[in-house]
């Protein structure tokens, strides 16, 4: 238990310049208090203590502001920054070294008959190792994030996201797509290196290109025209 702390803390310290020692981490971060009241909840959750796996559940909600649902199976090295606000629910499933900002919600899709058999069917997002969603963003039902994938800040992603790519907008978009390595140097907050390209904004420079050459064209044809006029003249 010591060692997994141990390396939870460390990850931590990795991702996040502003920590600066393991103390800081253990008795500030809220993320890493999350985390682990949620390691209990799980482990009483898994032993069918559902009512206690629940009230472990709550008090790391009062204490933290993160939701954690007892059910959700989180992997090694999760990076909670920040926090407050973040929701996992029931049936997700995260990966290893997965990094996640304030606000974001992993959400499900409602059962439309309340019964057993709807309530233990996967209605959560599923994340790879390495996975990376910006502050705000919105996973919402049964969908595979792939190692690597990078969300945006803000975005609402209902389809699958293939490995290594970054996605942004309302719905999700591809934005960026580079063979990468998992254990590749940390990126925050999701974000491509350099400018990010906003697939609208490209979309409307080139509509505004086509315009600019056709009312090029239709310049040198009004020329044309002008000195046709003039010589019949």
């Amino acid at each position: 238990m010591f060692k997994v702390i141990r390396d939870e803390i460390d990850a931590m310290m990795q991702r996040d310049p502003a920590a600066r020692s393991r103390a800081e981490v253990f008795f500030c971060y809220s993320g890493f208090h999350a985390l682990v009241l949620h390691r209990f909840a799980h482990l009483a959750w898994q032993r069918d203590f559902r009512f206690s796996a629940r009230l472990i559940s709550q008090f790391g909600r009062f204490l933290t502001g993160i939701e954690i649902h007892p059910g959700a199976s989180i992997g090694k090295r999760l990076f909670i920054d920040h926090g407050m606000g973040v929701v996992i629910g029931e049936t997700a499933e995260l990966g290893d070294d997965v990094t996640i900002y304030q606000a974001v919600t992993l959400g499900g899709i409602a059962p439309s008959i309340n019964s057993e058999s709807q309530r233990e069917r996967n209605r959560h997002p599923t994340l790879g190792d390495g996975v990376i969603v910006g502050s705000g963003a919105q996973i919402l039902g049964p969908i595979n994030v792939s190692a690597g994938a990078r969300i945006g800040a803000n975005a609402v992603v209902t389809q699958d996201v293939p490995a290594a790519l970054t996605v942004v907008g309302i719905p999700a978009r591809v934005v960026e797509h580079k063979d990468i390595d998992v254990a590749e140097v940390f990126r925050p907050y999701g974000t491509p290196l350099g400018d990010l390209p906003d697939p609208l904004v490209r979309s409307l420079e080139g509509l505004v290109e086509h315009v600019a050459n056709l009312q090029a064209r239709i310049d040198l044809l009004e020329k044309a025209s002008e000195k046709k006029m003039k010589k019949n003249k």
